[in-house]
């Protein structure tokens, strides 16, 4: 009798541990995944405070036909300056409108004000001064390797609002209008894990609101 009692427990162990293995297969890939969320909420969070500062820093100059190039906009970008790794950065172009951000023209990190909202930018910070933010190099902190936009208009990767805090379809550098066109549809924003982007998770942001939220999977 004992010995059949041990033979039991040793096949439940087994069967145990067999479980185990099969719950962990199938958790394991969630949590890798987990790391694309957290970037989705990082970057969701940034635009949103974007937006905030074009609705309470409203750019309007009568006096510059140029007004409207400087105002707020959130810029993806990767450079020998952020090590080739996908950063970005919160700003607004000053009076040159150069399309590239200066330490002058960089938003400060609210939690930290003795960082700016950037992980880096060619001429201006190198992705390892102790002033960028680093949460902001999102190769590094998330692993994100590729940056897609879809219907927002922008080659160069931004992210802008006007005074009403309505997304802007195009460049701002570029445009020739004195107010940029608006965007008339919903803006896609894709953070990828590998160049095809077959591991990714997209940002919305819905036109004339500026609502920005996270398409589910």
């Amino acid at each position: 009798m004992i010995r059949q009692k041990c033979a039991l427990t040793i096949i439940e162990i087994i069967f145990v541990i067999i479980i185990i293995g099969i719950i962990s297969a199938i958790i394991a890939p969630n949590f890798q995944d987990n790391s694309l969320i957290k970037a989705a909420n990082q970057v969701a969070k940034h635009i949103r405070y974007t937006q905030h500062l074009a609705l309470m820093d409203d750019k309007f100059d009568p006096t510059n036909r140029y007004w409207y190039k400087g105002r707020w906009q959130l810029q993806f970008s990767k450079d020998a300056w952020t090590n080739y790794q996908y950063v970005y950065n919160i700003y607004a172009d000053d009076a040159s409108y150069s399309g590239s951000p200066n330490k002058s023209e960089m938003a400060k990190n609210p939690l930290n004000p003795k960082q700016y909202l950037s992980g880096g930018y060619s001429g201006s910070l190198h992705y390892t001064d102790e002033r960028v933010t680093k949460s902001m190099n999102l190769t590094k902190t998330y692993g994100i390797n590729e940056i897609k936009f879809k219907n927002c208009g922008s080659r160069a990767k931004r992210v802008a609002f006007d005074y009403l805090g309505r997304p802007i379809y195009g460049n701002l550098r570029t445009s020739q209008k004195p107010y940029s066109r608006l965007l008339q549809t919903v803006c896609h924003i894709w953070l990828c894990k590998d160049i095809s982007c077959s591991k990714k998770i997209v940002i919305a942001i819905e036109p004339e609101s500026g609502y920005v939220h996270i398409l589910p999977n």
